[in-house]
């Protein structure tokens, strides 16, 4: 009878994990499966992942007409600078395509490296700023990192990099 109540207690325990895991996936995915596009061979998506490991592709929501964007530049480099610092650059852009800019997401390469940009519409000609704060932490040498824009451009993504020569911190000795 002991034996048979453990095995339960575990057995719910695992069910329990499981859904939690499930749930918390499917909650930060951001991917509402609903208006998801089912992969099949007419839409030219791969049917199975490349490997068990990783995921099928997810399909962009469309974002409606595309546009383009401009930046005045690409990539910055803040040359040398100390760890534990943080540092900002101001991307700036400006829509120069015929329809509203809409930028859904924008994603630094590590969590060192936070980005924040516009929510609401840019209409064309019309200029923005996207804000990237790199700290390095205890990073130390040359690094660079990445910012993905996702946005109504073809193409979708822009990929902004920040560069430094980050500098060990010094010990005190007492």
């Amino acid at each position: 009878m002991k034996n048979n109540v453990l095995v339960g207690i575990v057995a719910g325990i695992g069910l329990l994990t499981l859904i939690n895991s499930y749930m918390i996936f499917t909650k930060d995915s951001g991917v509402d499966y609903q208006k998801t596009e089912a992969i099949t061979p007419t839409n030219n998506l791969a049917a199975t992942p490349s490997d068990e490991n990783s995921m099928p592709p997810v399909i962009e929501e469309n974002l409606g007409p595309t546009t383009s964007i401009q930046f005045a530049e690409m990539e910055h480099d803040f040359g040398s600078i100390d760890q534990d610092t943080k540092n900002t650059k101001i991307f700036i852009f400006t829509n120069t395509g015929n329809e509203p800019l809409i930028i859904s997401d924008a994603k630094g390469s590590c969590g060192c490296t936070v980005p924040n940009y516009p929510r609401n519409p840019i209409a064309p000609g019309e200029t923005g700023e996207i804000e990237v704060v790199y700290s390095p932490g205890k990073q130390v040498n040359q690094q660079t990192k990445t910012v993905s824009i996702t946005a109504n451009t073809e193409p979708a993504t822009t990929v902004l990099r920040v560069k430094a020569n980050v500098n060990a911190g010094t010990t005190e000795e007492g």
